[in-house]
């Protein structure tokens, strides 16, 4: 059995056809410092949700402080993402969600992971409000 507060590969979001269908039919919004873009859609794959992170280059030239950052917010998301999880599976949908780092200054760990529940939060929100 997979450890509930895991990330594993199944569940890491990538492939051009999927990411060019999220940013081109996703929906978006701020929860400062992260650009939440997400795709609910009916369930297909065993995983009910698939996320990634990115940190801009033209906002941090340094790959040591873009890897921080996105490893911090993988972290976050990696903690507190069972009430999603949970919720995605009650309605039967599958979410892909880009977390995107806006900010141009470097956060530390319970600033981003604040930020994070806040944008999951929002995400529960609108999955509920969702007619199925």
């Amino acid at each position: 059995m997979i450890h509930p507060n895991s990330f594993p590969k199944s569940e890491h979001l990538f492939g051009e056809k999927r990411l060019s269908r999220l940013f081109t039919q996703g929906d978006a919004f701020i929860a400062y410092p992260l650009r939440v873009v997400y795709l609910l859609e009916a369930k297909k794959d065993a995983e009910p949700a698939s996320a990634m992170v990115s940190v801009p280059k033209k906002r941090f030239k340094r790959a040591v402080k873009r890897n921080r950052l996105k490893r911090l917010m993988r972290e976050a998301y990696r903690l507190n993402k069972q009430e999603l999880i949970a919720k995605l599976n009650e309605k039967e949908l599958q979410l892909h969600v880009a977390f995107n780092y806006v900010s141009d200054d470097e956060l530390d760990f319970a600033q981003v992971e604040k930020k994070m529940k806040v944008a999951l939060q929002r995400l529960i929100e609108k999955i509920d409000s969702l007619q199925v």
